[in-house]
């Protein structure tokens, strides 16, 4: 909240002003009394432009955390909180939809090619997974609009649902949401497969440990020396970076959906910003940043919950 008052406040051209000239314009009146004029801009921001700033700040504070009040929109004319109550939903859907996609993926090959260790699979898999890596994943996405949805029509180029599908808990509904998500979410779940080359180091590490010696001396199977033994202690070590996945694939968002014509919360940013919408900018940024530190803090939280090797000093 702090950074974000403050770059509203450094705005070049001065957001104040700004607001004053789309009020003005909306109103189709130029001699608007000044008090009025302020009154206005307080109602959509929360800031009294005649305050000091350190008052505007506190009050701005005081009514996001006791009220959850982040103004109102000027462009749109509703409460901020209400618009992004409206599109949170979807960017949380395919961010998980994403993080589902890419980190499952990565978890499968990094033990598969830790298993198999200086193979061509191993030196083709982890090719590939640094490549991607090098790509930019909004670049993906224009890659795969072209291919998947331009040329081969497998997948439609944006929207949430397809036109006339009736919404509700019905097939053709749940086809056409997952559908209209899948190219978004797989440009974005490019972010989670540098996971692919941790994993792979850890499970390397515990290749060499003990019990999965004695595994594979008793004959087992290699899909469940795999799986059982390594995928499951190699991941632990990996879960404070899943918990950081989830807010980067998250924020990743706001340019996958302007790409994509996805109308979730990163679109609505994105228009905030080409309108100059300064209260529904900064309650956007305020959420996004919100999530990602509640993901962050989560997982220092549970830690010693998932891996009970890791102790807390009491003391």
């Amino acid at each position: 909240m702090t950074v974000s008052f403050g770059l509203y406040q450094a705005m070049p051209g001065g957001p104040t002003e700004a607001m004053k000239s789309v009020i003005l314009s909306q109103s189709g009146s130029t001699g608007m009394d000044i008090d009025r004029l302020n009154t206005l801009i307080q109602l959509y921001t929360n800031v009294n432009p005649d305050q000091p700033v350190h008052v505007q700040y506190l009050n701005y504070v005081r009514d996001v955390v006791l009220y959850q009040d982040l103004g109102r929109s000027f462009f749109k004319n509703e409460k901020v909180t209400t618009l992004i109550l409206q599109r949170l939903p979807w960017s949380m859907f395919i961010s998980l939809y994403a993080f589902a996609l890419g980190y499952s993926l990565s978890i499968i090959l990094g033990v598969l090619t830790a298993y198999k260790e200086k193979s061509r699979f191993d030196s083709g898999v982890s090719s590939v997974v640094i490549a991607l890596n090098s790509i930019p994943y909004y670049i993906v996405g224009v890659v795969l609009i072209y291919f998947l949805a331009i040329e081969q029509s497998y997948f439609p180029v944006g929207g949430r649902i397809g036109s006339g599908v009736p919404v509700g808990y019905n097939p053709d509904f749940m086809i056409s949401l997952v559908k209209h998500a899948a190219l978004p979410a797989i440009s974005m779940g490019v972010l989670a497969t540098s996971a692919a080359l941790s994993m792979r180091g850890n499970a390397i590490r515990i290749l060499g440990e003990d019990y999965v010696r004695v595994a594979q001396l008793r004959g087992l199977r290699d899909t469940r020396i795999a799986t059982q033994y390594l995928g499951h202690n190699a991941i632990l070590p990996m879960y404070t970076q899943f918990m950081i996945g989830i807010a980067g694939v998250f924020s990743s968002a706001v340019i996958v959906e302007e790409v994509f014509s996805y109308p979730g919360m990163g679109l609505l940013m994105f228009e905030a910003v080409k309108t100059q919408d300064y209260p529904l900018l900064m309650g956007t940024l305020i959420v996004f940043t919100a999530i990602s530190l509640t993901a962050i803090f989560v997982a220092d939280l549970t830690y010693s919950l998932i891996d009970p090797r890791i102790s807390v000093d009491e003391s």
